[in-house]
């Protein structure tokens, strides 16, 4: 059996994914915050949690007021072979290179389907109704030169001094040398794109 921990605060799409996992043959651990997951893991390190291995773990990148980022070492020191995926709405190409600094496989924006995520995860045949496990992903570009727009540049730039604060808005928009609403409305936007 396939074990998955899945680390969301949003109640409704915590609920619905692990439905999804379920209905698929997962067994999946919920749980709705930074600190509650990090003394899960803690526990889990000290054999404290039952005979559980889990496979996966699928961790929202924002939860509530801090970021996921610190559980994927401690996840990855105590479960070295587990397949860590982390999910956000705030997608940026900053935050994805430091969870991949820091031990995750894969980084996905939402939203994402479960066939997504299950295909992200790698997981054995059979248990996501014959989804073929995928080795490699590719983004490919027509054009040999990737034009980026001064609009995403920014967003990047944001995001970057964002993670570099802890996701604190105030000290990041003192950085920014931005005003504290002003920085707010640029982050309710959607990124932009290239």
């Amino acid at each position: 059996m396939t074990h998955i921990l899945l680390v969301e605060d949003d109640d409704t799409l915590r609920q619905v994914t692990s439905h999804a996992l379920y209905k698929r043959g997962f067994t999946v651990i919920e749980l709705n915050n930074y600190q509650q997951a990090k003394e899960h893991i803690e526990k889990y390190a000290n054999n404290k949690v039952g005979s559980i291995t889990y496979d996966a773990a699928i961790l929202d990148l924002k939860l509530n007021n801090c970021l996921s980022l610190p559980l994927i070492p401690l996840l990855r020191k105590n479960i070295p072979n587990i397949n860590i995926l982390i999910l956000t709405g705030y997608a940026s190409i900053a935050t994805a290179v430091e969870a991949v600094k820091l031990g995750a496989d894969d980084y996905l924006p939402k939203p994402a389907s479960i066939n997504d995520i299950l295909a992200v995860l790698r997981l054995p045949i059979g248990l996501s109704e014959g989804l073929q496990p995928v080795d490699n992903f590719a983004i490919t570009n027509n054009s040999n030169t990737a034009i980026v727009s001064t609009q995403r540049l920014e967003w990047e730039h944001i995001q970057r001094v964002l993670l570099k604060n802890n996701g604190n808005i105030s000290a990041a928009a003192r950085e920014l040398n931005m005003h504290r609403r002003t920085l707010q409305r640029k982050l309710q936007k959607h990124p932009y794109k290239k």
